[in-house]
């Protein structure tokens, strides 16, 4: 009888420390990606296509919002154009916009698979700086590879530049 509540002691242990890791390990895993560009245009130009939901679907290839509004606290349904052609529908929680500065979201499933988006704007001479970052978190980026977000994102940088350009242009 002492050798099976032993046995049976070590097994809860081990379940114990398995458990204890995986709950660290979803804490603290963490992978990000970072694109930056310079568009010739004023942040205002920037800021308008940015926070113009309807327009997304005209010039966004990564990203377009589905349902919801870009305000503080809304919930945004969009449709993630994957790297593989696939579309992915998720959701977004808008955490702050400082008009002409930042637009920050969050989604995902805290301890699964989190990500923190930040478009970011800079007035420099002869442009604007927009800097689109995006910080994943949880055990599934243990699994997830995350490079094909970056070249996403440039691709995403490139079409805002050239939409507000060519709405500069009309």
């Amino acid at each position: 009888m002492e050798i099976v509540s032993i046995v049976k002691s070590k097994w809860l242990i081990v379940l114990v420390v398995v458990i204890a890791l995986l709950v660290v390990t979803a804490v603290i895993a963490k992978k990000s990606v970072r694109t930056e560009i310079i568009i010739p245009a004023p942040v205002g130009a920037i800021w308008e296509v940015l926070m113009d939901e309807e327009g997304y679907k005209d010039w966004n290839p990564v990203l377009v919002p589905l349902k919801g509004n870009l305000t503080d606290g809304a919930v945004m349904r969009y449709s993630w154009r994957q790297a593989n052609g696939e579309s992915l529908e998720i959701d977004s929680k808008v955490i702050e916009i400082k008009q002409n500065k930042l637009l920050h979201q969050r989604g995902g499933t805290p301890g699964i698979l989190t990500f923190d988006h930040r478009y970011q704007l800079f007035s420099e001479e002869g442009g604007t700086r927009v800097v689109q970052s995006e910080v994943y978190r949880g055990i599934g980026v243990l699994f997830w590879n995350a490079s094909q977000m970056e070249p996403q994102y440039q691709q995403v940088n490139e079409a805002l530049q050239n939409r507000v350009l060519s709405i500069a242009s009309e």
